[in-house]
């Protein structure tokens, strides 16, 4: 089958902006002839990412209890260690949601989406763009005791996201849909970093591969971002190189039961922009029909530090395009509308 996706620049998710109608005016406008698809910019709310999953879906569960209070001085989280804690209620073998609220805020976008088409504002062929985190992201709260908690919680979660993607893919035409799965946590916990996770991280990331992803219609445009995270720096965590996520994209385009039509891989942190050890595991990317995007435009460098970066990248891989390392809602400079302005002029000066 020949590629769906061959876009120069895939927006990876949050936005700088105030509501879901800017996000879309102004990537409509700023990035036009660049994108295959537009998020609505995870704004309000989503743009703590998973800090919503914690605050919507796991706390108001009655089987789930908060063990530690965030213990920001400002009450709002400012890194991993800031979150609060939970764990599953004493007694409690089985957890249910019966609606993820982040599907309700993806199906008020697609409308806001469709208003701004019909205006001309967004054109034709482009899709609206849904980030959903993976298990292992969404649920990162339960650290309380992780290994007893997290089977009882995952197990209610895929129950969750197995409903909830039948009930967005009948609300938003799937032809119009493009879902990317986010996991940052998922990359940490392979690397054995998150302090609070036992064995088995690899079928934390590797199960939902193979059981979520093929309940997709196949006329939807699904894609894979692997990254480790912006909570509050970037990244969370430095690999030596490219190699993990190589492997994770590889197991996710064999693993997924269906078409992958994108792969977004994080890149360095700006002084390794010529460092072939880091890049050199992408010469082991199997991406089969998925447009691979790596995550190389980075706010801190502009033009000169994009084509280092693709310079590097490109002894190890041929034809790829490019995306922020993450998405850069939460990190909008001093102004999130030329943020996105200055995002759109590197790309298209390096892209051409």
């Amino acid at each position: 089958m020949a590629p769906r996706v061959d876009s120069e620049l895939l927006l990876v998710g949050s936005l700088p902006a105030d509501s879901a109608e800017t996000a879309l005016r102004s990537a409509a406008d700023f990035y036009r002839g660049l994108v295959f698809a537009l998020p609505d910019g995870e704004t309000g709310p989503r743009s703590a990412w998973v800090g919503y999953e914690r605050e919507r879906l796991v706390r108001p569960n009655p089987g789930v209890v908060a063990t530690q209070e965030t213990e920001s001085p400002t009450g709002i989280p400012r890194h991993a260690y800031e979150t609060p804690v939970f764990a599953i209620r004493p007694g409690v073998t089985e957890l249910h949601w019966d609606s993820w609220p982040r599907i309700d805020d993806a199906i008020a976008g697609y409308q806001v989406f469709k208003t701004l088409r019909a205006e001309g504002v967004i054109p034709d062929g482009i899709r609206f763009q849904v980030g959903l985190p993976f298990p292992s992201s969404a649920l990162n709260g339960f650290k309380a005791d992780f290994a007893a908690d997290y089977p009882v919680a995952a197990r209610a979660f895929e129950d969750l996201v197995a409903r909830e993607l039948a009930r967005l893919t009948a609300a938003i035409p799937p032809a119009d849909l493009a879902v990317q799965w986010d996991l940052a946590y998922e990359t940490q916990d392979i690397e054995r970093v998150l302090a609070w996770t036992p064995e088995g991280a690899w079928e934390r990331f590797a199960g939902p591969v193979t059981r979520l992803t093929r309940l997709i219609p196949p006329e939807v445009l699904v894609g894979y971002h692997l990254c480790y995270g912006t909570f509050p720096e970037w990244p969370m965590y430095e690999a030596r190189d490219m190699g993990l996520l190589v492997r994770m994209a590889n197991f996710a385009v064999a693993g997924s039961g269906r078409t992958v039509d994108w792969l977004h891989l994080a890149g360095p942190r700006y002084l390794r922009s010529e460092d072939r050890s880091f890049f050199r595991p992408l010469a082991d990317l199997e991406p089969g029909d998925a447009r691979v995007f790596l995550g190389i435009v980075l706010p801190i460098d502009g033009e000169a530090g994009l084509r280092r970066r693709q310079d590097t990248a490109a002894r190890y891989l041929d034809n790829f395009g490019v995306a922020m390392y993450c998405g850069f809602g939460r990190q909008p400079g001093a102004d999130g509308t030329e943020t996105m302005r200055e995002h759109a002029r590197v790309v298209r000066a390096v892209r051409g």
